[in-house]
This record gives structure tokens, sequence and C-alpha cells, in this order.
């Protein structure tokens, strides 16, 4: 095997080893033909008995043909081969030395490798750690953002001395502060109360737009001294050239809280309850219905007038507080049931109460905004 490079001729020595020696050891025989021509040499093994493929991917040098009981290599000397001492002993030493040289640059090349690895894998641990708190860092930032969002599309009830004020918003996605359910309450220069509840068509920002234009527009008309009557179509014929497809139901209430005389405009919105200081709950229907900002014939044509007795507390409401589970007259009934119920709790905590009773179902969501008035007992305004 003069001029085959020694590394490959001691992986040919060891494989026809491999083949020879079982079949040596049971007293078999094996025939071995070497051929050399125009630089290639040829070499042969015939066995007693054709070899599985399986056994022939072991071998450490693999064979060129295999054809029935014989198995035959081509090799080809290299570019630097090595020659062949005459010495079989030397021979052998030499291709166990390139074995073994061989095997202790792969052991070399597999350290380096799993080192490498190892600092890959620590270098994706580290990043996948940076990672997550960026993640987190945002999701605390976009947390903050939401909530100074969520404070600035909705006030904080004002401070009106004879009325107790309360407020729970329900966003239908709980990291979103953005929707169509809106509200607006001041106090007028009278000392009255007024509220405006608003339910925008649509969805996300865009509905929160719509709901804000018509809150603004009715607070400047109302602080312009525009007829409380008039507000809900004023409003609607106002904005109908800024924003001719805005469409939203409208709710308004003026509450002075010295005598408790209450008036409502309703266009379009669901009706509000009252508790009254007995335990009784009712909705106030107005005689004709109302239409909302945006609609055709948008107004109130009638105004709801009651008093808000002490002890009393008036609910205002979006629909999405009565149509969690689809049906509105289930809705309905449960919620003077609830408001029955509960009318007691402080007002500063009564709308969350409520809303979380009413959505202990939910098969349809959708924002929901309950506002909750109460007028004290005299004894308690002393």
């Amino acid at each position: 095997m003069a001029g085959i490079p020694v590394e490959v001729r001691a992986r040919l020595v060891l494989a026809v080893t491999l083949l020879a020696e079982p079949v040596v050891d049971t007293g078999g025989t094996v025939g071995l033909e070497t051929v050399v021509a125009d630089g290639v040499l040829t070499i042969g093994v015939r066995l007693p008995e054709p070899l599985s493929q399986r056994r022939l991917d072991t071998l450490p040098q693999p064979a060129a043909v295999t054809d029935g009981d014989r198995v035959t290599w081509r090799l080809i000397a290299g570019d630097r081969p090595v020659p062949a001492p005459a010495d079989d002993e030397l021979a052998t030493r030499q291709e166990m030395l390139a074995l073994t040289t061989r095997a202790d640059t792969l052991a070399r090349e597999e350290r380096a490798l799993r080192h490498e690895l190892a600092e890959t894998n620590s270098g994706v641990l580290a990043m996948y750690v940076e990672l997550e708190q960026r993640d987190e860092q945002l999701r605390h930032a976009h947390a903050r953002i939401f909530q100074e969002l969520e404070d600035a599309l909705r006030p904080p009830p004002p401070a009106v001395p004879g009325l107790e004020l309360g407020v729970c918003y329900s966003p239908t996605e709980p990291d979103s502060p953005t929707g169509g359910d809106l509200y607006d309450w001041f106090v007028l220069p009278d000392g009255r109360l007024h509220v405006t509840l608003v339910d925008a068509v649509g969805h996300g920002v865009a509905s929160t737009r719509d709901a804000l234009t018509v809150t603004h527009a009715i607070r400047t008309l109302a602080l312009e001294g525009h007829p409380y009557r008039d507000l809900i179509a004023h409003a609607s014929h106002t904005l109908a050239a800024i924003a001719p497809a805005l469409m939203a139901t409208v709710l308004l209430a003026r509450i002075d809280p010295v005598t408790g005389d209450t008036q409502l405009a309703n266009g379009g919105h669901p009706e509000p309850v009252l508790a009254d200081a007995a335990g009784d709950t009712r909705f106030l229907r107005p005689p004709v219905v109302g239409r909302g900002v945006g609609f055709p014939n948008p107004g109130s044509p009638c105004l709801v007038d009651l008093d808000l007795a002490p002890g009393a507390t008036l609910l205002l409401y979006t629909d999405g507080l009565v149509e969690s589970r689809k049906d509105i007259d289930e809705g309905q009934a449960r919620l003077l049931e609830i408001a029955r119920t509960h009318a007691d709790r402080p007002a500063t905590v009564l709308p969350r109460e409520i809303v979380t009773r009413m959505h202990d179902v939910v098969v349809y969501a959708d924002d929901t905004v309950l506002l909750a008035i109460h007028r004290p007992a005299a004894d308690l305004q002393r």
C-alpha cells in the first residue's frame, strides 16, 4: 500500500481486519486481492458469505463496491502520501499512531464544539433573560400609559356637597382603556351637577375619539347656557359637519344637590334605574323614546323629572351591563334585583359591586360604565 496516506491506510487495515478476524477465528478462509494500476490501489476481500449493509456501514473505511461476498476498496494516492515501510511492525505503529492522532484531533474538535455550544447557549440564555426583562419593563410602561390614559378619559367624581358619587368602568379587554363608553360630570355655575354618559358606535380608539367628541361638545354647549332639553339635538347638528359618520347614544342628568330635583334627557340610551330609600327599584322610562347623536331626528323629546329623595340612588349605565348574557330582558331584571339588594352600599363601592355581580357569567363582552349618584338621608347630611 505504498503511496497511500497513512491515515487512510490505517482505516483500511482496520476495516479488513474487522472483516477477516471473525472468519479466521472460526477456521474459515478469506481471499485477498490487491491490484495497482494508474495510481489507483484496488483491494478486494472475498468472504465466505455476503455481509449485511448495516455491517458494511460500520467499517472505518467505507467500501467502494460490494458484490455478494466480495468487498472492494479503490484508493488514490493523496497529495503528500507517506510511503509504507517494509517493516510490518513499523507500518502497524504508523497506522496506530495515525488512528490515535486522528482520534485525539476529533476529541479536541468535539471539546471545542462543546465549549462553543456552551458559550452560545449561555449567550442565548442571557439574551433571553434580557428580552424577558425588557418585555416586563414594556408591560409596566404600557400599564402606566394605559392607566394615565384611562384617568384622562374618565374623570374622577367631582366634589358635590349633598351628593355621593361613584363610578365603575369595566373594559372588554382588561389591559386596554380604549372604547366608546365614556362619561363626563361637572358642576354648573348654579351648583347643579351635570352628567353626560355616551356610548359611541364602533370599537377601539376610533370609538373613543367619537365619544370624547360628543362629551366635549355637550360640555361646551351646557356651559354656554344652551337649553338642557336641546343639548343632544344641538350637539348632533353641530357635529354633523365635522364628524358625519359619528353615531352615539347619549344620556344626560342634572341634579340639584340641595332639593334633589333631577331631570333626565335620553337619546337612545338604556333607561336609568332609581333605587329609593325604601328599597324599591324601577326604570326611569321617558314617555317618548329619543335618539342619539348622528341618528335621524336626534334629541330627547321628553324629559324625565324626578325627586332624588334622601336615601335614594340613581344608576346610569351603558348597555354592556345588561347584555353580558345576551338576554337584555333577563339582564334588566337582574339589575333591578341586584340594585335593590345592594342599594345600601356606599356609592363609592356600589358600582363595582353591581358590575361584578352582573358579569358573573359573560357570554357577550362589551365595555361597561356604571355611575352611581346617591343623595344621603337627611340625618347623614347634618
